[in-house]
């Protein structure tokens, strides 16, 4: 088994090279069982994966129970990450539909739910998760530095922000990472966002490094996403299921070249991306089955040519569908980026 070695993300937050994202734990991707998920976590700590993340609406706060579940016995090995800002419908509301929150008070009572939720005094990494674009970001960076103050939370985070908020939340204070989408299918960040990370020292942690299971080359046809949320999703849905597997077999045709896996050489792509762009990378693949986290470490080994990097990075260009998995326009970074 590959060693797993740390990187320093910004503000001096050292993690895993690998983390492990655990919304895939929860009923997202169909039916979840505890005890597996459970043995996953602790599978990936085994091995060397030191960061975890998670997130307050994830399984409406049933997620953070679970990794809490884990650190319970192994709190010291463990930098944990969660996230705060997507509220699930309202008091009043009678319905599941997520809105944004960034408001002071919201800041406060969603970080000591989370801490109750994980069983823990402080978080180590505490991300916006989506911002509220009615409230300043300053306004929201400022309650989450406050927390840093009284001890809650070590190392702030932002996810989906532009290089603008980006560089306006750092000016109030230090962020260590930004997450968001990247990846072989998904490389909007890369025009400024990116850019912005690596010029004021940020780390980058890309959710759904392997584009939600299709970069793995395991959904061969639209049944293998039926039973879950997946099946509505751009990429997904109709026609641009079938044509997007010609960026699936391009890079199962390079995975057979490196004697590995379409998972190992989308990951490994992104820490080259990552070197090449002048910035610690941090991607978070998740996944219910120990086997799989083993895959996943493996592709620390990988290290892709110049011609087959070449040959992936114009995979994007061939992508149909939009990344954005939610009707409103400002729910990720790439349409506020595009707006400026």
């Amino acid at each position: 088994m590959t060693h797993v070695p740390t990187t320093l993300l910004g503000d001096g937050l050292v993690v895993s090279a690998l983390g492990y994202g655990a919304m895939g734990l929860s009923d997202v991707y169909g039916p979840a069982e505890e005890r597996e998920s459970l043995a996953t976590l602790h599978h990936a700590v085994d091995h060397g994966v030191t960061l975890i993340d998670t997130a307050d609406v994830y399984g409406a706060g049933e997620n953070e129970r679970l990794v809490g579940r884990l650190l319970a016995e192994r709190r010291d090995e463990v930098t944990v990450a969660t996230k705060f800002g997507i509220a699930l419908g309202g008091s009043d509301s009678g319905t599941d539909a997520m809105t944004t929150r960034g408001d002071a008070g919201y800041v406060r009572s969603a970080a000591d739910a989370s801490l109750k939720r994980l069983g823990i005094d402080t978080i180590d990494l505490y991300y916006l998760h989506r911002r509220d674009v009615s409230v300043p970001v300053e306004e929201t960076v400022g309650a989450m530095a406050e927390l840093v103050r009284q001890g809650k939370v070590r190392h702030l985070g932002l996810s989906e922000v532009t290089a603008d908020e980006l560089r306006r939340a750092y000016a109030v204070h230090p962020i260590a990472a930004v997450q968001s989408e990247w990846s072989l299918w998904s490389r909007d960040v890369e025009r400024a966002v990116v850019p912005a990370a690596a010029e004021l020292g940020v780390g980058f942690v890309p959710y759904s490094p392997l584009g939600r299971g299709f970069l793995t080359g395991t959904l061969a046809d639209r049944s293998a996403v039926s039973g879950d949320w997946r099946s509505g999703l751009p990429r997904f849905s109709g026609d641009a299921f079938d044509r997007n597997q010609a960026v699936v077999r391009a890079i199962q045709g390079i995975a057979a070249e490196l004697d590995a896996t379409p998972t190992q050489v989308a990951l490994a792509w992104l820490r080259v991306q990552g070197e090449r762009l002048g910035l610690p990378v941090v991607p978070i693949p998740g996944t219910r089955r120990a086997a799989r986290v083993d895959e996943n470490i493996r592709s620390l080994e990988i290290t892709p040519d110049a011609e087959q990097l070449g040959l992936l990075s114009e995979l994007a260009e061939g992508v149909v569908g939009s990344r954005s998995d939610h009707d409103d326009p400002d729910w990720v970074s790439e349409t506020r980026e595009d707006r400026v």
